[in-house]
């Protein structure tokens, strides 16, 4: 299987991680990215589950070094997306998952361009999102309500996504995922299809 980017985007409460654990075994070996950071590791957390934690000086060092697809400065810790374990995967022929808001979309795909795949996951309605939100248990009221509003600004970039998928049935999304998924292996970027008519002329 050749290594490749999925970009995954959607609301909270879409079922996203619920989706990619149901179809892991179908999409075989891939790399999910974590943040890289600064700062000290919280009780429980792990190193390269949680966070990749380094130390600043490696941190400024990547920056210096272009090694980041973007990173900021919060409560004086350094965060971003390193570009390291990405590549890393990628030439172990692993499929790299971003779970990331639309903004981080538009970002990859400015970056890495055409060898980015995407795809947008939501629930049927914002009423049945609301209904996910409150059935967790898991946040205050005002948390909801920022989600739910959040989400009616997310929906609109829907168009902006290579792929839908309307998590209304977890087994029917999860298939639709893996389909996404194996797909975006079979994508090629336009260095690739230049360098196989160089060959193919040749050949």
């Amino acid at each position: 299987m050749r290594g490749a980017i999925l970009v995954l985007s959607g609301p909270s409460g879409a079922g996203k991680s619920t989706i990619i654990s149901a179809s892991s075994e179908a999409i075989g070996s891939y790399y999910f990215s974590i943040s890289t950071t600064t700062r000290k590791p919280r009780e429980g957390e792990v190193d390269g589950v949680d966070y990749h934690f380094v130390s600043k000086e490696q941190f400024e060092e990547d920056i210096k070094s272009g090694n980041f697809l973007e990173y900021a400065t919060v409560h004086n810790n350094y965060y971003g997306t390193s570009l390291l374990p990405v590549r890393n995967a990628l030439d172990e022929n692993k499929l790299v998952i971003f779970d990331i808001d639309i903004q981080g979309h538009r970002l990859v795909r400015a970056k890495l361009g055409d060898i980015i795949t995407s795809a947008f996951i939501t629930p049927p309605t914002l009423r049945e999102l609301e209904t996910r939100l409150r059935s967790r248990s898991s946040d205050k009221e005002d948390i909801i309500t920022q989600r739910v509003e959040n989400a009616k600004d997310e929906i609109k970039a829907i168009g902006e996504y290579d792929f839908m998928i309307i998590n209304d049935d977890i087994e029917k999304a999860s298939k639709e995922f893996t389909l996404v998924a194996n797909s975006a292996r079979l994508k090629h970027s336009q260095i690739d299809l230049n360098s196989f008519i160089d060959e193919w002329l040749v050949g």
